[in-house]
């Protein structure tokens, strides 16, 4: 998953060198934006990526496996984004009246949604976008997501069913 150039980057950067860094965090930053989009939506994601890359840079040196930088950056991201999905939710709960709540859920985005549309409704729970984004978004494989995620298999699996399920659904009642 991790090429031999971003293994060197990676390596170089553990040992302080700066130009190794930037290169890893400009090849990084375009594939963890696409999935934090699918996570918190393209408004919120350049604020979570940015938190993403700066605990990247923090951190690099202590990253005991160099060949799983990828694993190791959307593990990163992906905590990044649930704790700002938690955040905003308690802030949305905070802020906004019941009636507001109900008002917002009834609004409904026109037909012909792809992937990334359906992911940020509010129909797939987070946990189960997370998986959703990275096996189709990223095109990991089931093994790597739950390595990413550091769940166990049978859970991403669940997720992954759960999504789709959410998905169809939503689909559904959509379209007819």
């Amino acid at each position: 998953m991790t090429s031999k150039e971003e293994l060197q980057w990676v390596l170089r950067a553990q040992c302080d060198d700066r130009e190794a860094l930037e290169a890893l965090l400009r090849t990084a930053q375009p594939r963890l934006r696409q999935y934090l989009c699918g996570l918190v939506g393209p408004q919120m994601a350049d604020d979570v990526l940015q938190e993403t890359l700066i605990a990247i840079c923090r951190n690099v040196r202590w990253l005991r496996v160099p060949e799983l930088f990828w694993t190791w950056a959307f593990r990163i991201a992906t905590r990044l984004a649930f704790r700002h999905l938690r955040r905003e939710q308690r802030r949305a709960e905070e802020t906004l009246a019941p009636e507001s709540i109900e008002a917002l859920q009834a609004i409904v985005p026109p037909s012909g949604l792809v992937m990334e549309d359906l992911l940020q409704l509010n129909a797939v729970p987070p946990a189960s976008r997370a998986v959703l984004a990275l096996h189709f978004g990223q095109n990991l494989s089931l093994a790597e997501v739950a390595a990413v995620l550091d769940i166990p298999l049978g859970t991403v699996k669940s997720r992954l069913a759960a999504g789709l399920a959410a998905l169809r659904d939503e689909f559904q009642e959509r379209t007819t």
